[in-house]
């Protein structure tokens, strides 16, 4: 199948195929299961208060893409948005495009990447999403991007946060602090009892992004500049869910133990050996790789 590339990127291929591959028809509603991987954990009150009220009006004007289940049923791939609101405003029946998926790996990939690229997620779950994509698929942070038409350097920085504590993520999750709020707490993620005396003073004063920063600046007295070596140093460090994928990599690559070394944004990388004849092999690997590319 030939995809057209757009600015979402690849992986917005997956979701959508060639006429004669797709089906689309009104679905009894009561058919349809919530798709099992689901990233999305969170649904706001108020916006499906809003969708069902756009439904109600005007219909589901986008078809909810499918998969068919061996009992006659259908699996949700996305739009469990419009299902959920679409169930509350009383439909019988919603339009769906039945895609056929392979196997799980397909269904969990087109679960993450139609949520990213539609922006249904918080930050948090956006960030999860891409570790899945990371971990499941053994991608590079490269490849993730590629995949969901983002840069690498925006899913670096948003993988950052789940360094955060699980209660300043549950804030992000319930819209109490914002992702600009939470860039600003990276900044003495190694303080714990000052991370939550800030965090608090955010939602009680409802401090705005600037505000934060001018906190810290007060709290430490030089603001940026009080950050400490060993801070700047854990948050240039790449993900350690990702380091594992890197090492595993060159592992299977070169037949060797691999270990990565991280020192903020600079590391080492070695390589065991276990004879002449087995150095000469590694280094020939290499070298026949770098000359492939």
């Amino acid at each position: 199948m030939s995809v057209k590339k757009t600015g979402l990127g690849q992986g917005v291929g997956l979701l959508f195929a060639n006429e004669e591959d797709e089906k689309y028809f009104e679905c009894d509603i009561e058919k349809i299961i919530p798709n099992k991987h689901q990233p999305r954990r969170y649904f706001a009150e108020e916006g499906l208060d809003e969708l069902t009220q756009s439904i109600t009006e005007h219909g589901v004007i986008q078809p909810l893409i499918v998969t068919t289940q061996p009992d006659g049923s259908y699996q949700l791939i996305a739009g469990e948005r419009r299902l959920r609101a679409s169930q509350r405003a009383g439909l019988k029946k919603v339009p769906v495009v039945i895609r056929t998926v392979d196997n799980d790996d397909t269904l969990l990939e087109l679960a993450l990447i139609e949520n990213i690229q539609r922006k249904d997620l918080n930050v948090i779950e956006e960030a999860e999403a891409y570790n899945k994509l990371i971990e499941k698929f053994n991608y590079t942070q490269e490849q993730a991007a590629q995949r969901v038409g983002k840069k690498r350097s925006t899913i670096t920085n948003i993988l950052r946060l789940l360094q955060l504590p699980p209660y300043i993520k549950n804030d992000l999750e319930q819209g109490s602090l914002t992702e600009g709020h939470a860039r600003v707490l990276l900044r003495i993620v190694d303080n714990p009892s000052e991370l939550q005396e800030l965090r608090n003073q955010i939602i009680q004063k409802n401090l705005s992004v600037r505000q934060t920063e001018k906190s810290i600046r007060k709290t430490t007295g030089t603001g940026k500049a009080s950050i400490t070596a060993k801070q700047e140093a854990h948050l240039a460090e790449i993900p350690q869910s990702y380091c594992t994928t890197l090492t595993n990599k060159l592992t299977n690559v070169l037949q060797s133990k691999v270990v990565i070394s991280q020192s903020g944004s600079r590391g080492k990388i070695e390589i065991d050996y276990y004879s002449l004849d087995d150095l000469e092999r590694v280094i020939d690997l290499i070298i026949s790789r770098q000359t492939a590319v």
